[in-house]
């Protein structure tokens, strides 16, 4: 039996953290992982200066040693990027960064599901509002015309403290951008789930630098002391850049 959550039938799908993940994205040709605040805007802000991206979920013993296999640099935590070159999940501090080819960037929310569908068959894509259009474009290009060739959208979402998820809504803007751009190519249907996002973010069109800094995300990183984090996240369109998972690491693809 066909899972209710899998949202069969559409080929553009919609929903939310790595439960909804394993649900629309088993099968699906692509799976675009959204986390604007911050994994994936990181993950554009790198892909833009040609630096190899290794999604981790924790920064650990264990991070350490993957980023010894590989070669790369492991980011600091935010708050530990205090010197010069330091390179932390904040977008601001790839942007700085100098001689910088290969990170492993740990995120408990984006990286992990990343990684989870890696390991699925389905190519993954990292998405967030400044590369949603040539991520759209991308995707077009390369899904097939059958039914079967579904591409599904993956919100990461936050947590509460008590583990559970906090749908933030700047996700819902970033993937309903994204698929606003695939109906705008002809790909389709939309699940009601995926038009629910895709109308989300045309309500909001013109207006995301104001939204992005009073949502609750945004005020977060505003008083942990990150405005400029928000205000790159709020750079919509602004790369070209499309970030694909292939083995360990996200590479950039145009």
């Amino acid at each position: 039996m066909i899972s209710p959550y899998a949202q069969s039938g559409f080929r553009a799908r919609f929903d939310w953290g790595l439960t909804g993940a394993g649900e629309v994205g088993a099968g699906a040709a692509i799976v675009a992982v959204v986390d604007v605040l911050s994994f994936t805007t990181s993950l554009t802000v790198a892909a833009d200066q040609g630096i190899e991206v290794f999604p981790y979920r924790w920064r650990d013993d264990t991070a350490e040693a993957h980023a010894r296999r590989h070669d790369a640099v492991l980011a600091v935590g935010r708050a530990q990027a205090t010197e010069p070159g330091q390179v932390s999940l904040s977008p601001a501090t790839i942007r700085r960064a100098k001689g910088i080819t290969r990170l492993v960037l740990p995120s408990p929310n984006g990286s992990t599901i990343a990684q989870s569908l890696a390991a699925s068959g389905s190519r993954v894509i990292g998405v967030s509002l400044r590369n949603a259009d040539a991520a759209a474009d991308w995707t077009a290009a390369r899904l097939g015309a059958r039914p079967e060739d579904v591409v599904a959208v993956v919100a990461a979402g936050e947590r509460w403290a008590d583990g559970s998820l906090r749908p933030a809504v700047e996700d819902l803007w970033g993937a309903g951008a994204f698929l606003s751009g695939l109906a705008g190519r002809g790909v389709g249907p939309l699940s009601p789930e995926a038009e629910a996002a895709a109308a989300a973010y045309r309500q909001v069109v013109g207006r995301i630098p104001e939204l992005l800094a009073e949502c609750a995300g945004g005020r977060e990183l505003f008083d942990y002391g990150y405005p400029q984090d928000v205000a790159i996240a709020a750079e919509v369109d602004a790369s070209t850049s499309v970030p694909v998972l292939t083995g360990y690491s996200f590479r950039a693809e145009r």
